[in-house]
């Protein structure tokens, strides 16, 4: 068959068909894709000529292991990874570097006994290609393991490590790769050339492909949130993705590291939106289909005679080193007992990225001799590992009785928010409560500065509050520069004073005169026993050197720094606070009591999870609201909501409209690592609708 059109539709049809067939006998999809491919091949019915398989629908290929290689950074998420870092470490390195070893020595012992390849081969070929096969063996099948996690709900300390060892497993099978290829490379072109060369020339190219995923992440991420429909956000996110792959190809870099730095990236942002990952798997199953069936169809039988002792050394070979690397980890990292015990069996099964890599070493013309053996062993392996991977996983979670029968509850997707800011300003609505009283001793200021006509009572009403918590006074601090004439410095200071009389304090007032704001700030702050400062956005949509200020002051105070971003009405009647961590609840609890300490406020606390979190995981984290309430001097009405979402701000927005106001803490962020992971925070002062407060707590 030569048609690119008929035979992408016998791919197809006869991929879907076995794979429909295999899950009658129990199999995973993925074998009977292989299988598809392998009777439909050349080395089968050959409905599908060698040219189409090895030329013409080669971009499937490339599609396929872009979005592999993307889903793989989705779950290196830093947040769970670093729970379980000392573990992940041990393992990774014991397991990768065991299955790389006895591979490698299993398959050069093999091949040197069965002379496999032309009569012509040198020991130096045996040892590239044990080394290629070595390299291979590391990659597992992370869509495989978490497939099995997420039927049994499984939940425990070997489910954890699992998980963090198969997120980042590829990412360490991808850089062995990377190494072994260049070691190859240098082998065959000059064999003088130092190991120490081949490493530094094998870790730039990890580097700049690294550093390539990365800006096609913050792309996506910038691009993701000015896109509306699930459709721009897969046409967009596709674009960029493959314009990565092919820019990593040309640069002679590794597709496959920049699309899972890529996936890191995203998933790490503060803002943390992972719809593309959503919208791209309604993408995936024909671009699948067409990537596995294309596998099987490249297995030449012909030459399994050959390599089949190889094959059989490969498969079991890399079991073993898997299951005692695994285990010599564990035991080093003083893991529990069951992580010890089962977690190398769950590590067997290995899919895409292994065929991925067999691929590129097809595609390699210096390689070709090579990938004739490698493919066929590696595909073998595969099935083999397709076969018997998935339940050695399901028998490493029930030996370690982290199994549940009671399914995983997917997370309805939310509705996307109408986008919309008030560009004219905002409204103040009048103190209506009763007066506040303040203490008899008041100690410290509360201190705000004021700028602008327009946020100046605002501010003056938020300080006035957070004073009352904390036993002190209002003070409104104004900088003038040096060379200004002020005639009657008490008008400047009209407004707040008025606002902060109606709630019943008396504003203290200091004018400073400086050439640069946040050092005039940062002098009020020191000369008095300052116990919280608060700061607005400026009015216009501009705010060209307000972060230098706000950075400037949180560094030098001692005390919380509230950043108030003002739009629409200004009322604090219905108070939202979203979390993505208990540490954040820490972090704005002096202020959320305050607030709940005037007036008749209600407050809800919404817990943002990951979008594949569970009704358990969700009530977990309502105790853990309401032992914290209970923990302190809360006043006001609370309520609880936890929600697992795909785009964090998307649902910030979504319940921000049914309250007055949002209250957030501030990652501690700055440089490069605020440029890569971006602030939550931030974005919703950029998107939200409602007035926000943002608060910046010393250390």
């Amino acid at each position: 068959m030569e048609q690119v059109t008929l035979g992408l539709a016998v791919l197809l049809g006869a991929g879907l068909l076995f794979a429909q067939i295999g899950k009658r006998l129990h199999l995973p999809s993925v074998t009977g894709y292989i299988l598809a491919g392998l009777c439909i091949g050349p080395s089968g019915l050959e409905l599908i000529s060698p040219e189409i398989i090895g030329t013409k629908l080669n971009h499937f290929t490339h599609i396929a292991l872009m979005m592999i290689a993307f889903g793989i950074g989705e779950h290196i998420e830093i947040k769970e990874v670093r729970k379980v870092a000392r573990s992940v470490g041990f393992i990774g390195i014991a397991e990768t570097s065991g299955a790389f070893i006895f591979v490698c020595l299993a398959t050069l012992g093999a091949a040197l006994l069965t002379q496999c390849g032309p009569d012509t081969c040198v020991f130096s070929e045996y040892v590239i290609l044990a080394l290629l096969l070595g390299a291979v063996s590391i990659a597992t099948a992370p869509a495989a393991t978490l497939h099995v996690m997420r039927e049994m709900n499984a939940r425990g300390p070997l489910t954890s490590t699992l998980m963090a060892v198969v997120a980042v497993d590829d990412g360490l099978a991808i850089m062995f790769f990377g190494i072994s290829i260049s070691i190859v490379s240098h082998i065959i072109g000059n064999e003088s050339t130092s190991i120490i060369s081949m490493l530094l020339m094998s870790g730039g190219e990890i580097i700049f492909s690294l550093l390539l995923g990365i800006l096609t992440g913050l792309l996506i991420d910038f691009t993701l949130h000015r896109l509306r429909q699930r459709g721009e956000m897969l046409s967009a996110g596709l674009a960029l993705l493959l314009l990565c792959g092919e820019g990593a190809r040309l640069m002679h870099l590794s597709p496959l590291l920049a699309g899972m730095a890529a996936g890191f990236t995203i998933v790490n942002r503060d803002k943390r939106d992972v719809r593309l990952f959503r919208v791209l798997r309604d993408f995936e199953p024909p671009i699948y289909i067409l990537f596995f069936t294309l596998a099987g169809a490249h297995l030449n039988l012909s030459a399994l005679g050959a390599a089949g002792w190889i094959g059989l050394a490969y498969f079991l070979a890399r079991m073993i080193g898997k299951i005692l690397g695994a285990g010599l980890g564990a035991k080093l990292a003083k893991a529990p007992q069951t992580v010890q015990k089962y977690l190398g069996l769950a590590l067997t099964p290995q899919a895409g990225v292994a065929i991925g890599l067999v691929f590129l070493i097809s595609n390699d013309a210096d390689l070709h001799i090579f990938s004739v053996i490698i493919t066929p062993v590696v595909l073998a392996g595969v099935i083999l590992s397709e076969l018997t991977g998935p339940l050695c996983a399901r028998l490493a979670i029930e030996k370690a009785g982290e199994g549940s029968l009671t399914p995983a509850i997917q997370p309805e997707t939310e509705k996307d928010p109408a986008r919309f800011r008030d560009k004219e300003g905002f409204t103040i609505l009048p103190w209506t409560w009763e007066k506040l009283v303040p203490p008899k001793n008041q100690g410290g200021v509360v201190l705000f500065g004021t700028s602008h006509s327009a946020t100046a009572p605002g501010l003056a009403r938020m300080a006035t509050i957070f004073a009352h918590h904390f036993s002190a006074a209002p003070m409104s601090v104004r900088i003038a520069a040096p060379s200004s004439n002020i005639t009657d410095p008490k008008a400047l200071f009209l407004l707040e004073r008025t606002e902060t009389s109606s709630l019943g304090y008396t504003l203290k007032e200091n004018l400073i005169k400086d050439d640069d704001v946040a050092h005039g700030l940062i002098s009020a702050i020191t000369s008095h026993n300052t116990k919280c400062v608060v700061l607005g956005y400026p009015i216009e949509d501009s705010i060209q050197g307000f972060q230098y200020v706000v950075e400037s002051v949180a560094e030098n105070a001692v005390c919380p720094v509230v950043v108030i971003r003002f739009c629409g009405i200004l009322h604090t009647e219905r108070i939202l606070v979203p979390l993505v961590s208990m540490d954040q609840l820490d972090e704005v609890g002096a202020i959320v009591t305050a607030l709940s300490k005037v007036g008749e406020h209600s407050i809800t606390l919404l817990y943002l999870l990951p979008y594949d979190y569970t009704e358990d995981d969700q009530a977990v984290r309502i105790r853990q609201m309401k032992d914290w309430i209970a923990g302190h001097n809360i006043y006001s009405r609370f309520s609880f909501k936890v929600i697992s979402t795909e785009a964090r701000l998307e649902t910030i927005n979504t319940e921000a409209l049914r309250h007055d106001l949002i209250v957030m803490g501030s990652m501690k962020k700055r440089g490069i690592q605020k440029l890569f992971f971006g602030s939550l925070a931030e974005a919703v002062a950029k998107n939200c609708p409602k007035p926000l407060l943002i608060v910046n707590n010393p250390g």
